[in-house]
């Protein structure tokens, strides 16, 4: 979650270090520098991000990449530009000489004159407070009913006792926990396991996986939300690409060739948003057949969420503004009679499809009232409803599958073959 908020610091200077006032000849790309024929010791400005630090006694190393290739470049600087804010995620402009590598991992690397920090990237500074929801839980958060009920072994010989007193489940979401606690502080996320009771033998479906989820109070637009999604992706992916290349290079050798190219066309393009009205358009109008009839009212289904993004150039693709009788009950109405939709998101990718799933969040008390009612779930939330009548603010959140993530950037095509011990409808080995 450190890459999200990167670009927000103030302009910091690395070091007070005296260094040769040379005037640059040519701004590169850290693809282009990585590219050049030339080495003989050409003046060049590069700007990107750290994706690794390696500070030795008289050496610094750094990784400096800017999202336009997969590789970083390596930079070499005397030890005094070490600073407490040259860390990963910070953004640094470099100033220095291209000179040939002397390590046989790069032919080329910048030879640092100077190094400014132009965005701070500090745990502290980022704000994001990571709580440990429970995996047992009381509540039903997507409200879909595919829950593991947890009880007792001695239940089985007692069958009128409850251990809980109420009925208790495998957690599907730890998002009703995180608005609780973004009440306290502010932004806040969490990475943990979640269950799905779905009877589902696909290829993107586990009934046991992990989840990287976020709740920031004080949001009031989805394009606030579509900001943070977008940049955890990217500065989640660099971070992985500079710490694990070997690995990520192994799986798009030998499981997904040409995945290394599209992987990079994602990091390198803005992210596309239509909304779901658009989006329902868009397939009416495609020539190919889909098994599922694309519908207005009707939830999308994998098959529509692929073609959406080979439709959008194989860039990933915010769908937003669903309608509201496809979503649960926490979303906020955006008050658009006779449409009637909620403020939600969900980032669609190549490959996968449904990546993120967020939305705004109902913060008005009647407007969630009405809604808990029309459910018949009023009793059962009047906790969730009681946080709107003591001090409520606008708020809104999201969540990521950590395997389906893995599917897009690795280009495995089955979920089932990236997590060890993979948890599905008849199967449950070990």
């Amino acid at each position: 979650m450190l890459g999200a908020w990167c670009l927000r610091r103030a302009l910091r200077f690395c070091s007070s270090a005296p260094f040769p006032r040379h005037k640059p000849k040519a701004k590169l790309s850290v693809r282009d520098a990585l590219g050049a024929q030339s080495t003989s010791g050409e003046r060049v400005k590069v700007q990107g991000w750290v994706r690794s630090v390696r500070s030795q006694k008289e050496v610094l190393f750094l990784h400096v990449n800017d999202g336009s290739s997969l590789e970083s470049l390596q930079v070499v600087a005397d030890s005094s530009f070490d600073s407490r804010e040259l860390v990963f995620g910070s953004s640094v402009e470099v100033q220095g000489q291209l000179v040939k590598s002397p390590s046989k991992r790069q032919n080329v690397e910048l030879k640092a004159e100077k190094i400014e920090v132009i965005g701070k990237c500090d745990a502290k500074d980022n704000g994001f407070v990571n709580i440990h929801t429970p995996v047992i839980t009381s509540n039903d958060c997507e409200g879909a009913g595919e829950l593991f009920q947890v009880e007792s072994s001695s239940k089985i010989k007692e069958p009128e006792e409850n251990f809980f007193n109420v009925p208790a489940f495998l957690t599907v979401s730890g998002q009703l926990h995180l608005e609780v606690m973004s009440g306290a502080f502010t932004q806040v996320f969490t990475f943990g396991p979640t269950f799905r009771a779905e009877n589902s033998q696909s290829r993107r479906h586990l009934a046991e996986f992990y989840m990287v989820e976020a709740e920031i109070s004080f949001v009031e637009s989805l394009q606030d939300l579509i900001q943070v999604m977008e940049e955890l992706f990217k500065a989640t992916t660099m971070m992985v690409l500079s710490n694990c290349p070997e690995d990520v290079e192994l799986c798009h050798k030998f499981i997904a060739p040409g995945q290394k190219d599209r992987l990079e066309h994602m990091l390198k393009n803005n992210f596309l948003i239509i909304t779901y009205t658009e989006a329902v358009e868009i397939l009416k109008q495609a020539s190919q057949n889909f098994t599922f009839t694309p519908e207005w009212g009707v939830d999308l289904q994998t098959e529509h969420e692929k073609y959406l993004v080979k439709h959008c150039g194989n860039i990933p693709v915010f769908v937003i503004n669903y309608p509201l009788e496809l979503k649960p009950f926490y979303m906020r109405d955006n008050e658009d009679a006779p449409q009637h939709t909620v403020a939600a998101v969900d980032l669609l990718v190549p490959g996968v499809g449904e990546l993120f799933g967020g939305s705004l969040r109902e913060e008005r008390y009647h407007f969630l009232e009405e809604r808990l009612a029309r459910s018949g779930l009023r009793e059962v939330y009047q906790w969730y409803l009681d946080l709107r009548r003591f001090g409520s603010v606008p708020h809104g959140g999201f969540g990521m599958g950590f395997e389906r993530y893995l599917q897009c950037i690795l280009g495995v095509d089955n979920i089932k073959d990236v997590i060890p011990f993979p948890r599905f409808t008849h199967s449950c080995l070990l």
